[in-house]
């Protein structure tokens, strides 16, 4: 008998085969999750280590550049953490081994977790300049599992809300907090420039283009614009109630989380409703 044909294309409308290297999958996400996990653990300093707060001298507090969030948006990694951890639970089960869409986008989601908790591990071990390699990586691994989410859309309910939600979530904070990690970096390296203010509100231009871009792209996704705007809410709040304080970042901060938002809403409005059944209008 030729067993390839126990493994070839499903016709359109029927389950698609299970192959071996689908429990693979599930086994590595599984995995990597957990490596994310133990990391967070170890690189919080849960177990015992120095907290971020602390890290690298303390330059990565929210005193620690001006583009730095306060303590409480760090918080979303809350979500996107019990996010994760609902989407590996739902993608082991037996009924999720064979699709489709696991199959494209379960490996890039594994490797965003697995980055994740390197950054973590390299933040608590290692220098801050590798933490910016660290952040850059899972930023690019993260904007190409979202487009993936783009190309592939969600053929249910709990595929819209956990691969393309939280995957979205994650891309918008961690957009935020590359810019945040490289600033830290470079003020703690004793870069100065004249007018910090002004550089700020400049960077906080290209933040709110990037955030807009997303959403404009991504037909109206709310999710990457919210965890900006989240990120963006809170900076404004460092700048005025905390150190170092600065009201023209804070005032384009919260010109810059309007703006991400607005686009999202704008594109939803004027785009005819779809069909539910495509499950293509996710959050």
């Amino acid at each position: 008998m030729n067993t390839s044909a126990n493994y070839r294309r499903s016709a359109p409308g029927e389950p698609s085969r299970t192959r071996p290297a689908d429990l693979g999958r599930q086994i590595g996400v599984i995995a990597a999750t957990s490596f994310m996990l133990i990391a967070a653990a170890v690189g919080t300093g849960a177990l015992g280590g120095t907290s971020v707060q602390d890290l690298q001298d303390g330059a990565l507090a929210e005193d620690g550049s001006y583009l730095a969030p306060a303590g409480p948006a760090f918080g979303i990694w809350t979500a996107i953490y019990v996010g994760l951890i609902a989407y590996t639970v739902w993608q082991a089960l037996p009924g999720q081994r064979a699709n489709a869409r696991q199959r494209r986008l379960g490996w890039w989601i594994a490797l965003t977790a697995v980055l994740n908790g390197v950054w973590l591990v390299t933040a608590q071990f290692l220098t801050l300049p590798l933490t910016v390699v660290a952040i850059v990586a899972l930023l690019i691994v993260l904007g190409l599992t979202f487009r993936l989410t783009l190309t592939h859309p969600a053929d249910s309910r709990w595929s819209a809300w956990l691969i393309d939600v939280v995957t979205g979530l994650h891309l918008g904070w961690v957009s935020l907090a590359t810019v945040a990690n490289t600033t830290a970096w470079l003020t703690a390296e004793g870069v100065r420039v004249p007018a910090p203010g002004v550089w700020g509100v400049i960077v906080l231009a290209v933040v709110a283009v990037i955030g807009m871009a997303i959403g404009y792209f991504s037909n109206g996704r709310f999710a990457p614009a919210l965890a900006i705007a989240w990120g963006l809410g809170w900076l404004a709040y460092g700048r005025l109630a905390g150190e170092p304080q600065s009201t023209p970042i804070a005032i384009a901060a919260i010109v810059a989380a309007v703006a991400v938002l607005i686009v999202p809403v704008v594109i939803r409005g004027r785009k005819p409703a779809r069909k539910p059944e495509a499950y293509a209008r996710v959050p």
